[in-house]
Protein backbone atom coordinates (compact mmCIF):
# COMPACT_ATOMS: atom_id res chain seq x y z
CA UNK A 1 0.00 0.00 0.00
CA UNK A 2 2.70 2.56 0.94
CA UNK A 3 4.25 1.45 -2.90
CA UNK A 4 1.01 2.92 -4.23
CA UNK A 5 1.42 6.57 -2.70
CA UNK A 6 4.61 6.91 -4.15
CA UNK A 7 4.77 9.71 -7.09
CA UNK A 8 6.33 8.91 -10.15
CA UNK A 9 9.30 11.14 -11.19
CA UNK A 10 8.20 13.12 -13.80
CA UNK A 11 11.29 13.27 -16.89
CA UNK A 12 11.53 17.18 -16.49
CA UNK A 13 12.99 16.63 -12.97
CA UNK A 14 15.78 14.48 -14.54
CA UNK A 15 16.34 16.53 -17.63
CA UNK A 16 17.11 19.60 -15.94
CA UNK A 17 20.05 19.46 -13.59
CA UNK A 18 21.64 17.68 -16.37
CA UNK A 19 20.63 20.87 -18.77
CA UNK A 20 21.99 23.02 -15.99
CA UNK A 21 24.93 21.01 -15.84
CA UNK A 22 26.19 20.93 -19.02
CA UNK A 23 25.54 24.75 -19.95
CA UNK A 24 27.75 25.36 -16.43
CA UNK A 25 30.17 23.07 -18.47
CA UNK A 26 30.00 25.19 -21.85
CA UNK A 27 29.96 28.80 -20.14
CA UNK A 28 33.32 27.35 -17.59
CA UNK A 29 35.34 26.41 -21.15
CA UNK A 30 33.97 29.50 -23.13
CA UNK A 31 35.45 31.31 -20.34
CA UNK A 32 38.52 29.83 -20.36
CA UNK A 33 38.97 29.81 -23.98
CA UNK A 34 38.13 33.42 -23.98
CA UNK A 35 40.72 34.55 -21.54
CA UNK A 36 43.52 32.83 -23.11
CA UNK A 37 42.59 34.17 -26.60
CA UNK A 38 42.68 37.39 -25.14
CA UNK A 39 45.71 37.22 -23.47
CA UNK A 40 48.15 34.73 -25.65
CA UNK A 41 46.22 34.31 -29.29
CA UNK A 42 45.14 37.85 -29.83
CA UNK A 43 48.45 39.64 -28.90
CA UNK A 44 50.32 36.78 -31.00
CA UNK A 45 48.38 37.28 -34.31
CA UNK A 46 48.36 40.69 -34.11
CA UNK A 47 52.19 40.77 -33.77
CA UNK A 48 52.27 37.74 -36.41
CA UNK A 49 49.99 40.09 -38.71
CA UNK A 50 52.25 43.54 -38.19
CA UNK A 51 55.35 41.72 -39.02
CA UNK A 52 54.08 40.27 -42.13
CA UNK A 53 52.52 43.38 -43.18
CA UNK A 54 52.99 43.71 -46.79
CA UNK A 55 54.53 40.26 -46.88
CA UNK A 56 57.99 38.99 -45.90
CA UNK A 57 59.88 41.67 -46.50
CA UNK A 58 60.60 43.26 -42.91
CA UNK A 59 61.85 39.47 -42.07
CA UNK A 60 64.48 39.95 -45.71
CA UNK A 61 65.37 43.13 -44.10
CA UNK A 62 66.80 41.68 -40.64
CA UNK A 63 68.63 38.70 -42.39
CA UNK A 64 70.14 41.62 -44.50
CA UNK A 65 71.50 43.74 -41.71
CA UNK A 66 74.63 41.94 -40.09
CA UNK A 67 73.92 43.22 -36.34
CA UNK A 68 70.70 41.80 -36.36
CA UNK A 69 72.14 38.68 -37.77
CA UNK A 70 74.82 38.50 -34.95
CA UNK A 71 72.10 39.30 -32.35
CA UNK A 72 70.04 36.35 -33.93
CA UNK A 73 73.31 33.90 -33.68
CA UNK A 74 74.22 35.00 -30.78
CA UNK A 75 70.88 34.29 -29.24
CA UNK A 76 70.67 30.72 -30.35
CA UNK A 77 74.30 30.03 -28.74
CA UNK A 78 73.69 31.44 -25.59
CA UNK A 79 70.10 29.21 -25.45
CA UNK A 80 71.49 25.81 -26.74
CA UNK A 81 74.71 26.43 -24.26
CA UNK A 82 71.70 27.56 -21.45
CA UNK A 83 70.03 24.30 -22.52
CA UNK A 84 72.31 22.13 -22.27
CA UNK A 85 73.82 23.23 -18.79
CA UNK A 86 70.09 22.57 -17.68
CA UNK A 87 69.86 19.28 -19.51
CA UNK A 88 72.77 18.06 -18.01
CA UNK A 89 72.42 19.70 -14.68
CA UNK A 90 68.54 19.30 -14.30
CA UNK A 91 68.26 15.50 -14.56
CA UNK A 92 71.14 15.02 -12.12
CA UNK A 93 69.32 17.08 -9.80
CA UNK A 94 65.98 15.28 -10.57
CA UNK A 95 67.61 11.79 -9.51
CA UNK A 96 69.27 13.61 -6.40
CA UNK A 97 65.83 14.66 -5.34
CA UNK A 98 64.07 11.78 -5.82
CA UNK A 99 66.40 9.01 -5.47
CA UNK A 100 68.27 9.58 -2.34
CA UNK A 101 67.40 11.56 1.34
CA UNK A 102 69.60 13.82 2.51
CA UNK A 103 69.42 16.75 5.17
CA UNK A 104 68.62 20.28 3.34
CA UNK A 105 66.41 18.14 0.45
CA UNK A 106 63.50 20.08 1.39
CA UNK A 107 64.96 23.44 1.20
CA UNK A 108 67.40 22.52 -2.30
CA UNK A 109 63.70 21.51 -3.62
CA UNK A 110 62.08 25.43 -2.52
CA UNK A 111 65.37 26.70 -4.29
CA UNK A 112 65.26 25.47 -7.32
CA UNK A 113 61.80 27.30 -7.80
CA UNK A 114 63.43 30.41 -6.87
CA UNK A 115 63.87 31.58 -10.38
CA UNK A 116 60.58 31.11 -11.54
CA UNK A 117 59.56 33.92 -8.47
CA UNK A 118 62.36 36.53 -8.58
CA UNK A 119 62.88 38.81 -11.29
CA UNK A 120 65.17 38.05 -13.91
CA UNK A 121 66.71 41.10 -13.44
CA UNK A 122 67.39 40.52 -10.10
CA UNK A 123 69.18 37.84 -11.46
CA UNK A 124 71.29 39.58 -13.70
CA UNK A 125 72.55 42.20 -11.04
CA UNK A 126 73.40 38.94 -8.49
CA UNK A 127 75.64 37.61 -10.82
CA UNK A 128 77.28 41.35 -11.26
CA UNK A 129 78.24 41.00 -7.84
CA UNK A 130 79.51 37.99 -7.93
CA UNK A 131 81.34 37.85 -11.43
CA UNK A 132 81.88 41.64 -12.06
CA UNK A 133 84.92 42.89 -13.17
CA UNK A 134 87.00 44.43 -10.36
CA UNK A 135 83.91 44.80 -8.04
CA UNK A 136 82.83 41.57 -8.13
CA UNK A 137 83.60 38.55 -5.82
CA UNK A 138 85.35 36.07 -7.66
CA UNK A 139 85.36 38.82 -10.59
CA UNK A 140 89.00 39.83 -10.23
CA UNK A 141 90.55 36.52 -10.06
CA UNK A 142 88.99 35.21 -13.30
CA UNK A 143 90.14 37.93 -15.15
CA UNK A 144 93.48 37.59 -13.61
CA UNK A 145 93.04 34.29 -14.89
CA UNK A 146 92.17 35.65 -18.56
CA UNK A 147 88.51 35.00 -18.51
CA UNK A 148 85.55 37.42 -18.95
CA UNK A 149 82.55 36.52 -17.28
CA UNK A 150 80.23 39.46 -17.14
CA UNK A 151 79.34 41.62 -20.53
CA UNK A 152 80.58 38.60 -22.16
CA UNK A 153 78.72 35.28 -23.48
CA UNK A 154 79.72 33.43 -20.38
CA UNK A 155 77.36 35.82 -18.13
CA UNK A 156 74.53 35.73 -20.64
CA UNK A 157 74.80 31.61 -20.31
CA UNK A 158 74.78 31.62 -16.69
CA UNK A 159 71.98 34.48 -16.54
CA UNK A 160 69.91 32.40 -19.04
CA UNK A 161 70.48 29.02 -17.29
CA UNK A 162 69.56 30.27 -14.22
CA UNK A 163 66.24 31.62 -15.06
CA UNK A 164 65.27 28.74 -17.38
CA UNK A 165 66.71 25.86 -14.63
CA UNK A 166 63.29 24.65 -13.09
CA UNK A 167 62.13 23.96 -16.53
CA UNK A 168 63.72 20.49 -16.79
CA UNK A 169 63.67 19.66 -13.26
CA UNK A 170 59.88 19.95 -12.98
CA UNK A 171 58.90 17.72 -16.36
CA UNK A 172 61.50 14.94 -15.30
CA UNK A 173 60.83 14.80 -11.21
CA UNK A 174 56.99 13.34 -11.67
CA UNK A 175 58.07 11.07 -13.63
CA UNK A 176 60.96 9.45 -11.81
CA UNK A 177 58.80 9.00 -8.72
CA UNK A 178 55.85 7.47 -10.87
CA UNK A 179 58.18 5.27 -12.50
CA UNK A 180 59.64 3.89 -8.99
CA UNK A 181 62.82 2.39 -7.91
CA UNK A 182 62.24 -1.37 -8.60
CA UNK A 183 63.57 -2.08 -11.88
CA UNK A 184 67.01 -0.14 -11.08
CA UNK A 185 67.20 -2.08 -7.80
CA UNK A 186 66.74 -5.63 -9.77
CA UNK A 187 69.22 -4.56 -11.97
CA UNK A 188 71.76 -3.49 -9.29
CA UNK A 189 71.16 -6.98 -8.33
CA UNK A 190 71.84 -8.46 -11.29
CA UNK A 191 75.45 -6.61 -11.29
CA UNK A 192 74.72 -3.81 -13.32
CA UNK A 193 76.63 -0.52 -12.93
CA UNK A 194 75.81 2.76 -11.97
CA UNK A 195 76.06 4.02 -15.31
CA UNK A 196 74.00 1.08 -16.98
CA UNK A 197 71.11 1.63 -15.10
CA UNK A 198 70.64 5.30 -16.03
CA UNK A 199 71.56 4.25 -19.48
CA UNK A 200 68.64 1.51 -20.03
CA UNK A 201 66.63 1.90 -17.55
CA UNK A 202 66.42 5.48 -16.22
CA UNK A 203 67.07 7.40 -19.44
CA UNK A 204 64.30 5.57 -21.55
CA UNK A 205 61.65 5.65 -18.88
CA UNK A 206 62.01 9.62 -18.24
CA UNK A 207 63.17 10.02 -22.20
CA UNK A 208 59.96 12.06 -22.93
CA UNK A 209 60.17 14.59 -19.91
CA UNK A 210 63.84 15.43 -20.44
CA UNK A 211 62.58 16.26 -23.97
CA UNK A 212 59.38 18.50 -23.42
CA UNK A 213 61.67 19.83 -20.11
CA UNK A 214 64.20 20.83 -22.72
CA UNK A 215 61.98 22.47 -25.18
CA UNK A 216 60.25 24.63 -22.67
CA UNK A 217 64.08 25.73 -21.44
CA UNK A 218 64.73 26.30 -25.22
CA UNK A 219 62.06 28.57 -25.85
CA UNK A 220 62.31 29.86 -21.84
CA UNK A 221 65.78 31.24 -22.96
CA UNK A 222 65.53 32.34 -26.49
CA UNK A 223 63.42 34.86 -25.18
CA UNK A 224 64.86 35.79 -22.29
CA UNK A 225 65.52 39.71 -21.79
CA UNK A 226 65.68 40.92 -18.12
CA UNK A 227 68.85 39.24 -16.81
CA UNK A 228 70.87 39.43 -19.97
CA UNK A 229 70.75 42.48 -20.38
CA UNK A 230 71.89 43.24 -17.36
CA UNK A 231 74.80 41.04 -17.40
CA UNK A 232 75.25 41.46 -21.46
CA UNK A 233 75.94 45.34 -21.47
CA UNK A 234 73.93 45.19 -24.31
CA UNK A 235 76.93 46.16 -27.03
CA UNK A 236 75.66 46.49 -30.67
CA UNK A 237 77.72 43.70 -32.74
CA UNK A 238 78.73 41.78 -29.41
CA UNK A 239 76.47 41.16 -26.92
CA UNK A 240 72.97 42.17 -27.98
CA UNK A 241 71.16 39.18 -28.04
CA UNK A 242 67.75 39.45 -30.05
CA UNK A 243 65.51 40.49 -27.26
CA UNK A 244 67.65 43.32 -27.08
CA UNK A 245 66.70 44.21 -30.64
CA UNK A 246 63.37 44.14 -30.39
CA UNK A 247 63.77 46.68 -27.37
CA UNK A 248 66.20 48.77 -29.13
CA UNK A 249 64.27 48.81 -32.55
CA UNK A 250 61.07 49.91 -30.61
CA UNK A 251 62.17 52.32 -28.51
CA UNK A 252 63.82 53.86 -31.88
CA UNK A 253 60.21 53.57 -33.75
CA UNK A 254 61.29 50.80 -35.88
CA UNK A 255 58.12 49.03 -35.11
CA UNK A 256 58.21 47.15 -38.17
CA UNK A 257 61.78 45.71 -37.46
CA UNK A 258 60.70 45.06 -33.58
CA UNK A 259 57.52 43.10 -34.69
CA UNK A 260 59.32 41.17 -37.47
CA UNK A 261 62.16 40.37 -34.61
CA UNK A 262 59.49 39.36 -31.99
CA UNK A 263 57.49 37.06 -34.66
CA UNK A 264 60.83 34.89 -35.32
CA UNK A 265 61.32 34.57 -31.35
CA UNK A 266 57.61 33.53 -30.66
CA UNK A 267 57.76 31.48 -34.05
CA UNK A 268 60.77 29.53 -33.31
CA UNK A 269 59.46 29.10 -30.06
CA UNK A 270 55.55 28.06 -30.92
CA UNK A 271 57.12 25.55 -33.39
CA UNK A 272 59.43 23.62 -31.48
CA UNK A 273 56.32 23.18 -28.83
CA UNK A 274 53.80 21.93 -31.64
CA UNK A 275 56.32 19.49 -32.63
CA UNK A 276 57.05 17.93 -29.48
CA UNK A 277 53.55 17.93 -28.76
CA UNK A 278 52.77 15.70 -32.22
CA UNK A 279 55.38 13.27 -31.55
CA UNK A 280 55.48 12.92 -27.83
CA UNK A 281 53.16 9.59 -27.14
CA UNK A 282 49.83 9.63 -25.35
CA UNK A 283 49.42 8.45 -22.22
CA UNK A 284 47.15 5.35 -23.00
CA UNK A 285 50.34 4.60 -25.52
CA UNK A 286 53.30 4.68 -23.01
Amino acid sequence: MAEAHLTPRRPADAVWPRLRRTAFRWTLRAIVVGYLFLLVAWPLSLVAREALDGGVGRIQELFDDPDVVHALRLTVVVALWAVALNTVFGVGISILLVRYRFPGKRLLSALLDLPLSVSPVVVGLALVLVYGGRSGWIGPTLEDAGIKVIFATPGMVLATAFVALPLVIREVVPVLEEVGVEQEQAAQSLGASALQRFRRITLPSIKWAVVYGVVLSLARSLGEFGAVKVVSGNVLGETRTATLVVEEKYLNFDKGGAYATAFLLALISVACIVVVSLIRPKEGSR
